[in-house]
């Protein structure tokens, strides 16, 4: 029988955070594309569905009797964790967690009614101690704010399409309900990403575990500047052709790049908003029920316009001449995708105009990170 009560206190001082929301750490376009699921028409009927119908007794036998079940007894190191992990985010009930066989380095939190985190050997053997209790923390971040429930239709409608094709709304709305999931899924992890540095409360160890889930555990041989530098690379680099082929790239897929993940987190860790959770000035779960829609609506779209204003990619800089009214935008637009210009479209990914605004939107405490990518290709499991 498992206690689901957690007592101990993490192994080295770390800041707990009593009572946190998830609205301390969730990204913006994290909030806001779930609220764009929940409008798209015919998601209701689905999800109504498929909460009466997945096999979730199932799921749960299936992992009980084909996993290890974290505990005192088996992968304590990992129960610990995961205990230190619900004391500092103050979840009041501890998840099972499951480690199940599998080579691939991958970790989930599903569930309907009660959410379970299950991680592969793979991730295990792959990652230190700091570096794996940033990911558990990213799982129970997942649980706290209650992503399990659409994860776990994703996992079903990604998996089980053909079988659950007979529902009354066709093929195609299946198909953009499930686009809907997996854009909103991105934006969780980097929500979730955010929750494993306030348990791990290690900015390194955080970077050196997403570093191994792109290269492997060869630590030795990469560099985190340089891993960032990716990042920058691929955000500005290319034309507008580029910029559609990273939008193609990106959207059968249900996590973030790598790379764009660590930037992400980078930058979110050198915010006034981090400093001030690790200070203890956060939102309180008890605030929930007083929050305001209309103002996470409206800091989402100042997330957006932040993120347009300040991106070094074609496409986006071209968006943001739009809308500040730029000129001869045709001749812009036939340029970047025709390369015609020699100065065109590398003058255009060279332009400083949008370089300074993200110093000043960081001292601000707004996080102002691209958000795209994945690694992992089809299903929930995929990366951590």
């Amino acid at each position: 029988m498992t206690d689901n009560s957690h007592e101990n206190v993490p192994s080295r001082q770390r800041r707990r955070f009593p009572g946190i929301s998830s609205r301390a750490y969730e990204h913006p376009a994290d909030r806001s594309a779930l609220v764009a699921l929940r409008k798209l028409t015919g998601f209701d009927t689905v999800f109504k569905a498929l909460s009466g119908l997945l096999p979730e007794r199932s799921l749960r036998l299936l992992f009980l009797s084909d996993s290890v079940r974290v505990s005192e007894a088996q992968f304590a190191h990992l129960n610990d964790m995961l205990r230190d992990a619900c004391y500092i985010l103050d979840l009041e009930k501890v998840p099972p967690m499951y480690v199940k066989q599998d080579p691939q380095p991958n970790a989930m939190c599903i569930g309907l009614d009660e959410p379970i985190i299950v991680v592969t050997t793979g991730l295990v053997e792959l990652l230190d101690e700091e570096e794996m209790r940033a990911v558990v923390g990213h799982e129970v971040g997942h649980a706290l704010s209650g992503h399990s429930v659409y994860r776990t239709i994703l996992l079903f409608l990604t998996n089980l399409a053909v079988k659950v094709a007979w529902i009354p709304l066709g093929n195609v709305a299946i198909m953009a309900i499930v686009t809907a999931l997996r854009e909103w899924f991105r934006k969780s992890e980097l929500s979730a990403d955010r929750a494993g540095l306030l348990v791990g409360q290690d900015i390194t160890a955080s970077m050196r575990g997403l570093m191994k889930i792109a290269g492997g555990n060869h630590l030795h041989e990469m560099n985190v500047d340089a891993f960032l530098a990716q990042a920058d690379e691929y955000e500005k680099g290319g034309d507008l052709r580029d910029s559609v082929l990273k939008i193609l790239n990106v959207l059968p897929r249900t996590h973030p790049f790598t790379t764009v993940r660590a930037a992400e987190l980078k930058k979110w860790s050198e915010t006034r908003d981090f400093q001030r959770i690790m200070d203890g000035h956060y939102p309180r779960r008890g605030e929930d029920k007083d929050t305001s829609v209309t103002d996470s609506f409206r800091e989402s779209a100042s997330h957006y316009a932040d993120t347009v204003r300040t991106s070094k990619d074609p496409l986006m800089k071209l968006v943001g001449d739009i809308a500040g009214g730029a000129g001869d935008l045709g001749g812009k637009l036939r340029d970047k995708f025709t390369g015609a210009g020699a100065g065109g479209a590398k003058g255009g990914a060279q332009d400083t105009s949008s370089g300074s605004a993200t110093d000043g939107d960081e001292t601000s405490g707004r996080p102002e990170d691209p958000e795209e990518g994945s690694p992992g290709t089809s299903g929930p499991s995929s990366g951590s």
